[in-house]
C-alpha cells in the first residue's frame, strides 16, 4: 500500500469514527436533557437552535482558520477541544454547565469537518471522493443512531460522553500518524488528481446555477433534520418508546440516506437534472410533516423512507455541485458546514417560536417549519427560472 493510499484510508477512518462519535453525543443529547432535566419539545428546539448558531459561526471561521494554520494542526486542535469538552461535560450536573460543554464540543467539531472535506477531496478524483466520503459518514451515522439508545440503556447516559471521548483520543493518535506519511498536503493547491470532463457537461453558468440551488436546498434539508432530531424524544414518548427502541425505530431514515448515497455515487444520471432536486425537496416537505404529526407507527416508518431519500439527494447535490464547480479547500468546506449550521439553527428556532406563541395550535411547530420549507422550495424554483437559458 502506497503512502497516498494509507493517507486516504486514514482520512476515511477518521471521518467514519468521528461521524459515529458525534451522533452518539449530539443525537442523544436531547434524550439526556429530556430525562435528566425535564426538557420538553420547545426547550429541546431552543437548545438545537442555540447549538446550530454556534455551529454556523464556528464552521465558517473554522474553515478559514484551518487554511491558515494547516490542516493537521486544525484536526489536532479540533479533537483536543472536543475531548476536553466531553471530559468536563461528563462531570457537570447543571443545565448551564452541560450546555456550555456542548457549545465547546460543537466549536471543536467545526475545525474537523471542513478540514476533512478538503483533505479527502484533494487526495483523489473529486467525484469519486465525494461519493465515498458521503457513504462512509452516512453509514457510521446510521449505525451510531441505531445503537446509541442501547448503549444508554446498558451503560447509562454517561456513555454519550465517555465513548465519544475515547474515540476522540484515538482519532488524535491517527492524525499524528498521518502527519508522518510522505504526502504533501498544500491548502493552496488544487486537487492532486484531475478528473476527466463528464460527457454532456453543462456550461459554467448552468453549473453555477445548480451550485446556488444546492446551496439553498441543503440548509433547508438541515432545517428539517435538526428540528426532527430535537423533537424525536417527544415523538418517542408519544409512542412509548424507550431510548433503545427510539434508536431502532427513528434511525430508519439514516439507513435510507446511506442507501441513497451509495446509489448516487454509482449512478450519475441525476447530475445537473433539476427535476431530481425539485422532487427531493417536495418529498422532504411532505415526509417531514407526516413524521411530526402522525399517530401511526407504520406511517412514521413509511415517511422516514421518503425523508431519508430526499435528504440523501439534497445533501449529495450540495456537496457535489459545490466541489464540481470550484476547487475544494477548507474555506469552501467551512462555508458548506456553515450553511448546514444555519439550517440547524433556523428550523428549531421557528419550531420553538410556534410552540411559544401559538401553543393552542395542534401541530403548530410542524406547520411553521413546513411553511418555512415551502418558502425554500419557492426560492429553488425562482433560482432555476432566473438562470434558465433563453
Amino acid at each position: 500500500m502506497t503512502a497516498g493510499q494509507q493517507f486516504r484510508g486514514g482520512c476515511y477512518l477518521i471521518e467514519g469514527v468521528n461521524s459515529f462519535a458525534t451522533v452518539i453525543y449530539f443525537n442523544y443529547l436531547y434524550f439526556y436533557f429530556r430525562d435528566q432535566f425535564g426538557f420538553d419539545n420547545k426547550q429541546n428546539l431552543l437548545l438545537a437552535a442555540f447549538l446550530g448558531l454556534i455551529y454556523t459561526i464556528a464552521s465558517w471561521q473554522g474553515g478559514r482558520l484551518a487554511a491558515r494554520i494547516g490542516y493537521f494542526t486544525a484536526l489536532k486542535a479540533g479533537f483536543a477541544v472536543m475531548a476536553a469538552g466531553l471530559l468536563v461535560g461528563s462531570q457537570l450536573q447543571t443545565v448551564a454547565g452541560v450546555i456550555t460543554a456542548a457549545s465547546v464540543i460543537t466549536a471543536g467539531v467545526c475545525l474537523i469537518w471542513p478540514t476533512l472535506e478538503a483533505l479527502i477531496s484533494k487526495s483523489g478524483d473529486p467525484a469519486s471522493s465525494v461519493g465515498l466520503y458521503n457513504v462512509i459518514w452516512a453509514a457510521a451515522n446510521a449505525l451510531g443512531y441505531f445503537i446509541g439508545g442501547t448503549l444508554i440503556e446498558n451503560f447509562g447516559y454517561h456513555a454519550i460522553f465517555w465513548l465519544p471521548f475515547a474515540l476522540m483520543v484515538a482519532q488524535l493518535a491517527v492524525v499524528f500518524w498521518l502527519q508522518t506519511l510522505p504526502v504533501l498536503v498544500d491548502p493552496h493547491e488544487p486537487g492532486n488528481l484531475p478528473h476527466a470532463p463528464e460527457p454532456g457537461r453543462p456550461s459554467p453558468a448552468e453549473a453555477r446555477s445548480f451550485k446556488h440551488m444546492a446551496w439553498l436546498a441543503n440548509p433547508f434539508a438541515y432545517i428539517a433534520i435538526n428540528t426532527l432530531l430535537a423533537v424525536i424524544p417527544g415523538i418517542a414518548k408519544n409512542f412509548h418508546l424507550s431510548p433503545m427502541l427510539a434508536g431502532f425505530t427513528c434511525s430508519l431514515w439514516c439507513f435510507v440516506r446511506f442507501g441513497v448515497f451509495v446509489a448516487l455515487w454509482h449512478w450519475t444520471g441525476w447530475h445537473y437534472r433539476f427535476r431530481w432536486l425539485a422532487a427531493a425537496f417536495g418529498l422532504l416537505i411532505l415526509s417531514f410533516a407526516v413524521i411530526l404529526v402522525t399517530p401511526n407507527l407504520a406511517l412514521l416508518l413509511a415517511a422516514q423512507i421518503l425523508f431519508g431519500g430526499a435528504i440523501g439527494l439534497m445533501y449529495y447535490s450540495s456537496l457535489f455541485y459545490a466541489m464540481d464547480a470550484s476547487d475544494a479547500t477548507s474555506e469552501h468546506g467551512g462555508i458548506h458546514e456553515a450553511a448546514i449550521g444555519l439550517g440547524n439553527c433556523v428550523g428549531p428556532a421557528v419550531g420553538a417560536a410556534a410552540l411559544q406563541f401559538a401553543p393552542q395550535v395542534l401541530g403548530g411547530g410542524a406547520i411553521a417549519v413546513s411553511v418555512l420549507l415551502l418558502c425554500g422550495f419557492g426560492g429553488l424554483v425562482a433560482i432555476r427560472r432566473n438562470n434558465r437559458p433563453g
